[in-house]
C-alpha cells in the first residue's frame, strides 16, 4: 500500500500545532503533533540528581532540572552511570546519574527515566545494558538469522544489545554495521562528556519529533514526503542527505496557496473523527471508544447492519471488520496501556480463533509494540500497547469528564 508522510501546521482552538501524519492509501493512520515552540523531553539524556529514594516502592525520583522530578526504577538507578556519588553504599539523594527520558509526562504522572539509554537508527536500536539481540516480528526468520550472523561475527556486545528494525530487511550487513558503529560512537562521546559537565546538563537532545517520525516509518511503500513549511523542508532535506539519501527524491515542498496542505489531506476532519467516541463501520456497525485514566474500553455494536445473513454470520462479519478499524484507531489516537475490546459474542470456537488471528494481523502493522493477551471467559479481548507518548486527546489538551 502506498504511503505519504505529511508535515504541516494546523490551527486548532486558537493554538497552532506542528503536525506529522502518515497516510496509507487515502486514509490517515498515524498522527503526531505538538504545539509550535514546544519541544518534547522524550529521548533526551541528562545528568540528573537523585532527589529522594523510596525503597518501599522500589523508586528513585531524579531531577533533570531544578523542580523537574522524574521517576526511575530503583533497580536501574543502582546500575546507572554515576558521575558524582555520595559516600556509602547504594543510591542516595544527591547522587548524580546519567539518565534518559523514556516516557513523556502523561496526565498526573511525571516523566519516566531509564538508566539504560537507547539510540534509535533506521535499521536498529542500540540498547545499553540490555545484553541481548531482539528482532522486529515483521522480519522473516531467514532475515533474522542472516542479520544475527552479521552482528555476532563482527561485534562483541558484552552487556549491551540491539533491536533490529523492520527496515533492516534486505539491507546489506555492511550498512547495518555502519549504522551500529555510528550509534556506538555517539554513546561513547556522551559517556565521556558526562564526567566534565555540571549537574542538570543536557548531554544529548533527541531530534525533533517529525524527524524521528520519518526515521521510524517502515520504508516499504513510502512514495512521498511532503511539507508546506520551507524551514522544515530544509531540515528534512539535510536529514535525508545524511541518513536516507535514497529518499531525497521523494521530498516535495508544497506551494499551492489556494488549497492548504492540511485541507488537501483532510487532516482536520481526520482529527475530528479521531476524537469522537463513536466510529462507524462500512457494514453499518460501529465502535464506541472510551479512554479513561486506567484503561481504554472499546465496544463493538451491530448498529444499522441490514444484511440478510443469519445472525452468526452477521456478527462474524462485523467483528472482522471491527478488528481492522480498531487497530487503525489505536495508532491514530495513540491509545496505550490496557485496552479491553468487547466484540459481539460468537459461539463457534473457530470464529473466535479467526477473529483473534485477524486482530493480531492488523496489530502487526503498528510500529509501537502491541500484543493480544487473551480472550476472557466473558469474551472480552485484552490488548496491551506500549505507552511512550501522549494520546491524541492529551496532545490536543482536551479535557473530558470521565465517570
Amino acid at each position: 500500500m502506498s504511503k505519504k508522510l505529511i508535515i504541516t501546521g494546523l490551527l486548532r482552538n486558537r493554538e497552532r500545532y506542528l503536525v506529522c501524519a502518515l497516510q496509507e492509501g487515502d486514509r490517515i493512520v498515524q498522527v503526531q503533533l505538538q504545539p509550535e515552540g514546544e519541544r518534547s523531553l522524550l529521548g533526551n539524556i541528562y545528568l540528573g540528581r537523585v532527589e529522594k529514594v523510596l525503597e518501599n516502592i522500589g523508586a528513585a525520583f531524579v531531577e533533570i532540572a531544578p523542580g523537574v522530578p522524574c521517576y526511575l526504577p530503583l533497580a536501574e538507578a543502582e546500575q546507572a552511570l554515576r558521575v558524582n556519588q555520595r559516600k556509602g553504599g547504594g543510591v542516595k539523594p544527591g547522587d548524580e546519574l546519567l539518565v534518559q527520558v523514556s516516557k513523556e509526562a502523561i496526565k498526573t504522572k511525571v516523566p519516566r527515566l531509564t538508566a539504560h539509554p537507547e539510540f534509535p537508527g533506521k535499521y536498529l536500536v542500540l540498547t545499553l545494558g540490555r545484553g541481548r539481540l531482539g528482532f522486529s516480528s515483521k522480519l522473516e526468520p531467514e532475515e533474522k538469522e542472516r542479520i544475527r550472523r552479521v552482528l555476532t561475527e563482527a561485534e562483541s556486545f558484552g552487556q549491551d544489545g540491539a533491536v533490529i528494525r523492520t527496515n533492516a530487511g534486505g539491507v546489506s550487513g555492511e550498512e547495518i554495521l555502519k549504522e551500529l558503529k555510528i550509534l556506538k560512537e555517539r554513546w561513547a562521546s556522551i559517556r565521556e562528556a558526562a564526567y566534565h559537565r555540571t549537574c542538570f546538563s543536557l548531554l544529548w537532545e533527541a531530534e525533533p519529533f517529525y524527524l524521528s517520525f520519518l526515521r521510524d516509518v517502515y520504508q516499504q511503500g513510502l512514495e512521498e514526503i511532503v511539507t508546506d513549511l520551507p524551514d522544515i523542508e530544509r531540515q528534512v532535506r539535510d536529514y535525508l542527505t545524511l541518513h536516507q539519501p535514497e529518499n531525497l527524491e521523494k521530498l516535495r515542498l508544497y506551494e499551492d496557496s489556494l488549497l492548504p496542505l492540511h485541507k488537501l489531506c483532510r487532516l482536520e476532519s481526520s482529527l475530528e473523527e479521531a476524537l469522537k467516541e463513536r466510529v462507524w463501520l462500512k457494514s453499518g456497525g460501529f465502535l464506541v471508544i472510551q479512554q479513561t485514566e486506567a484503561l481504554v474500553a472499546i465496544d463493538v455494536n451491530s448498529g444499522k447492519y441490514a444484511g440478510k445473513q443469519q445472525a452468526a454470520q452477521v456478527y462474524k462479519k462485523i467483528n472482522l471488520e471491527a478488528a481492522g478499524e480498531i487497530a487503525r484507531q489505536l495508532r491514530l489516537r495513540n491509545l496505550s496501556g490496557i485496552i479491553l475490546i468487547d466484540f459481539i459474542n460468537m459461539d463457534a470456537p473457530e470464529d473466535k480463533k479467526e477473529l483473534l488471528e485477524e486482530l493480531e494481523n492488523w496489530l502487526r502493522r503498528d510500529p509501537i509494540k502491541t500484543q493480544v493477551v487473551d480472550m476472557t471467559a466473558l469474551q472480552l479481548v485484552e490488548v496491551t500497547r506500549k505507552k511512550v507518548r501522549k494520546s491524541l486527546e492529551d496532545s490536543l489538551k482536551i479535557k473530558k469528564n470521565v465517570l
